[in-house]
């Protein structure tokens, strides 16, 4: 299973969706609106293999869509 982001096109609510990765049946919103879109998510990996590892940095907090784009 992953971790999907959608948005509402009607709305423009963001929401999750933890689906199967083959599953490419509609998502309605939180709403019921059927006219939504998979956003692309970035996923970062920190360190090398056999490195030692620091914390990682805490998250700003969200604002707006979640803090995670320009928009704000």
């Amino acid at each position: 299973m992953a971790l999907y982001e959608f948005k509402c096109k009607e709305c423009d609510t963001r929401f999750e969706v933890r689906r199967s990765m083959t599953d490419t049946s509609a998502v309605p919103c939180p709403g019921g609106h059927v006219n939504t879109v998979k956003l692309l998510s970035a996923f970062a990996s920190v360190g090398a293999s056999g490195a030692t590892s620091s914390p990682a940095p805490t998250a700003a907090p969200a604002r707006g869509c979640g803090g995670g784009c320009a928009c704000h």
